[in-house]
């Protein structure tokens, strides 16, 4: 069978068949039925029919912007959710005050609920260059890489997190590498982004991250717990005693420490992992929603609140609901929220005993971060109000 190569019509980037949308661009694609002799014709890739603006109702040309009075056109890429089972779902959003969605989000999920389940959020680095591809690149291959393993170790919970760890790695390094190929040449900025990757698997769940982008665990009942620990000057800043809520408000609160990205000092993923005893919500995000919401409680208060409005409501539903309720806080960076509804767990076994809480050589979310050297890189340019910034 030949291979045809498929590029975006309005861009020229390359994209395959099955795409909705341009990962480059952004623009909304779609495939024509072939025409001709059946062993001669290949797809038609073309770009789909654009919506009327939604300011005027003039036409919007093929650069996304309305022929009559200029204003930009919504696209696929500033708001898509996805949901790969009933008990699995996330939404990325543009929010109100950015140009463009440098957020992106990734799912896999099996059928049965509370079985095996994999979220990764990617938020790009507002100070460098096509940060938007290179978070949705990265999101991707860390999904594909993650949902294509399932690792069991050597029969005992603590094998299984010690080979889910180095799932995570390889998931990470790999995003690392998308990041990269992303990189234009001689890039004054190059491409740049977080990393959050949850691996829920029946009721272990194992989390990896690089930058500030979070994960929490929301029981229905008992102490919710976040379980990251940002790669920050903010984290720093609390590590040294300063309360979480000034650090986070500082002039400094978004510059990063570690990243995904050619001119990452490490791109190692810092893990940790966590007994789910009983019915609760994993929640995964971007500093869109933290931004408003930052404390463990908090956190748990907000979902709480939003289950009881949205009575019946699935994780699509609820995901939606808490990224409109960061929007109305005042959107000012980009926004993404994915959840995986945990059930009730069955006793753990023997061995989960003594792993319950942070395995072997993971990292303890209750310790204080040590300080890490920031990272002087070519550019400190400020980026969009609440971006993400390299120090």
């Amino acid at each position: 069978m030949t291979t045809v190569a498929l590029t975006c019509p309005s861009c020229s980037g390359p994209v395959s068949a099955g795409d909705r949308y341009c990962e480059a661009c952004g623009a909304e694609l779609a495939c024509e039925a072939p025409s001709g002799p059946a062993s001669a014709a290949s797809p038609v890739l073309t770009t789909a029919p654009r919506a009327g603006c939604r300011e005027c109702g003039g036409e919007v040309a093929q650069d996304g912007y309305c022929t009559q009075c200029g204003a930009r056109a919504v696209s696929a890429r500033d708001h898509f959710s996805e949901e790969p089972a009933p008990w699995v779902a996330g939404v990325c959003d543009r929010g109100i005050r950015h140009q463009r969605n440098e957020d992106a989000l990734a799912l896999d999920a099996e059928p049965e609920p509370g079985s095996r389940a994999v979220m990764v959020v990617c938020d790009g680095v507002s100070s460098s260059q096509d940060c938007d591809v290179a978070s949705l690149a990265a999101a991707r291959t860390a999904r594909d890489v993650l949902a294509g393993s399932t690792p069991r170790g050597a029969g005992t919970v603590a094998g299984q997190v010690a080979a889910t760890v180095g799932v995570l790695e390889e998931a990470v390094t790999a995003a690392n590498e998308a990041v990269i190929a992303t990189t234009p040449a001689g890039a004054p900025n190059p491409p740049a982004c977080t990393f959050v990757g949850a691996v829920l698997d029946e009721s272990l769940l194992v989390v990896g991250w690089v930058g500030d982008s979070r994960a929490y665990w929301v029981p229905d009942e008992g102490e919710p717990r976040l379980l990251t620990i940002d790669d920050s000057y903010a984290a720093e800043q609390v590590a040294l005693g300063v309360p979480r809520a000034e650090a986070e408000a500082g002039p400094q609160a978004h510059a990063i420490t570690r990243w995904l990205g050619i001119d990452a000092p490490d791109h190692v993923p810092r893990t940790t992992s966590v007994e789910v005893l009983g019915p609760g919500w994993v929640l995964v995000c971007s500093d869109g929603l933290w931004n408003y919401c930052s404390e463990p409680g908090d956190v748990a208060s907000l979902v709480h609140d939003t289950v009881w409005a949205s009575t019946g409501a699935g994780p699509l539903e609820l995901a939606s609901a808490l990224v409109d309720w960061a929007n109305h806080q005042g959107g000012r960076d980009n926004i993404t929220v994915a959840l995986a509804r945990a059930p009730a767990a069955p006793p753990p076994r023997e061995e989960r005993a003594a792993v319950e809480g942070t395995a072997a050589g993971a990292l303890d979310p209750t310790t204080a971060l040590p300080t890490l050297e920031p990272r002087q890189a070519a550019y400190r340019e400020e980026g969009p109000p609440d971006g993400d910034v390299l120090s």
